[in-house]
């Protein structure tokens, strides 16, 4: 029987089971029956590749820098699309946080893209609360992913998951190392987000300064116990171009909007009187392509994975939390029905003692009543007395 068809034994048919007309007596009637398409398990990766491509990706990136350090200006040129970007003043009176949601396709592969900037950050006289309206931003996405989890009927395939896979932390090319404000932010977002420091605007800096540059900020990261995303290298295709990554480091960026063309060629770049700096050269200063590679190509997944590693942590820390509080709920309750025993003691015992007192008082009124009718029947006797003796 060949391999492409299948056999069904389906015995005698009914109808010709009587007449007998066609097939020899005792014989079992065989029926062929043809594949409609391939069966294997070798297709589980394409059937794996169409259902990702037909549903799409969500990617969602969290910019954090002061303002006019090229944000913007970078996830244009990451994605080639000139997004919307209002212009951005120094004057915010405290950081606000504005996402986009923009729907991407590229080669037939979609792509459900938010940007979420950092309005005002770095900008106020006191930084001290710079990080808390970020904090509070990404805390509050993990919940409203874990509420959609936690219900019956849910349908997380439709539901738009907005917690942050990335945040790109750009900090300024003073060529003197972090400044406080960085420190801070990236202790308090390094257990709930991957964090990628970024030096922004690396044109401004030589190549000799920046390479001092990114030492003196990966030392202040590790004295300071600041986690950054570190590039997986456990997987032996992509562990040589990871481990290249991470040896780079903050990655030193440049981003323009104007096309410049250099020969046959019009790209992305940025044009000096010493020569032009395009932003898919790798021996440039800038090393917006490995960057490129990174957000486009290798690392969406991985990056998303580790998001739902730190949403699990998340998790977790809300169920010990609410075991906390709840243990707090039954000591208080506890405390309560002592308290409540306590007072309904001391409501009984001064209930008797004002009873004895009551009772004392009664008795007193009772005793002076009694003593003052003596004391007027002695006074009667005595008078009486006394006039008796007169007449006499």
């Amino acid at each position: 029987m060949p391999p492409d068809s299948m056999a069904l034994n389906g015995g005698t048919a009914p109808a010709n089971h009587t007449s007998g007309a066609g097939h020899p007596s005792g014989r079992s009637h065989l029926r062929t029956m043809a594949l409609g398409g391939h069966v294997g398990f070798d297709s589980l990766p394409d059937q794996l590749v169409n259902k990702a491509v037909h549903g799409g990706f969500t990617f969602n990136i969290l910019s954090i820098g002061e303002t006019g350090l090229g944000k913007s200006t970078l996830m244009d040129s990451l994605f080639n699309t000139a997004f919307e970007a209002g212009p951005s003043t120094h004057q915010e009176p405290w950081v606000k946080l504005k996402a986009h949601t923009y729907e991407l396709e590229e080669s037939n592969v979609k792509l459900k893209l938010t940007l979420c900037d950092t309005v005002g950050y770095g900008d106020q006289v006191n930084k001290e609360d710079s990080f808390k309206s970020i904090v509070n931003y990404i805390d509050a996405q993990f919940e409203n992913y874990l509420q959609e989890e936690l219900k019956i009927k849910r349908n997380l395939n439709t539901f738009h998951d907005s917690r942050i896979h990335v945040c790109l932390y750009f900090v300024t090319p003073n060529g003197h190392g972090l400044k406080s404000i960085d420190l801070v932010c990236m202790k308090k977002l390094d257990t709930k987000v991957n964090i990628i420091p970024i030096i922004a605007k690396a044109d401004t800096v030589n190549k000799q300064e920046l390479s001092k540059f990114k030492a003196k900020i990966m030392s202040e990261l590790l004295n300071n116990g600041v986690q950054i995303y570190q590039f997986p290298e456990n997987d032996d295709t992509i562990a040589s171009t990871n481990k290249s990554m991470n040896s780079q480091l903050p990655f030193a960026v440049v981003g323009s909007t104007e096309f410049v063309k250099v020969g046959q060629k019009t790209m992305r770049a940025r044009q000096y009187p010493w020569g032009v700096m395009g932003f898919t050269d790798s021996e440039k200063p800038s090393s917006f392509a490995e960057q490129y590679t990174l957000r486009r190509e290798n690392h969406l997944t991985s990056l998303q994975a580790k998001e739902d590693e730190m949403r699990q942590k998340f998790v977790m820390r809300v169920k010990e939390k609410e075991s906390e509080l709840k243990e707090a709920e039954r000591e208080l309750h506890s405390k309560f029905d002592d308290m409540k025993i306590n007072v309904s003691e001391e409501k009984k015992r001064v209930e008797d003692q004002r009873r004895i007192l009551e009772d004392n008082i009664a008795d007193f009124h009772r005793r002076k009543a009694q003593y003052e009718a003596e004391k007027a029947n002695s006074g009667h006797h005595t008078l009486t007395l006394g006039k008796l003796g007169k007449k006499k």
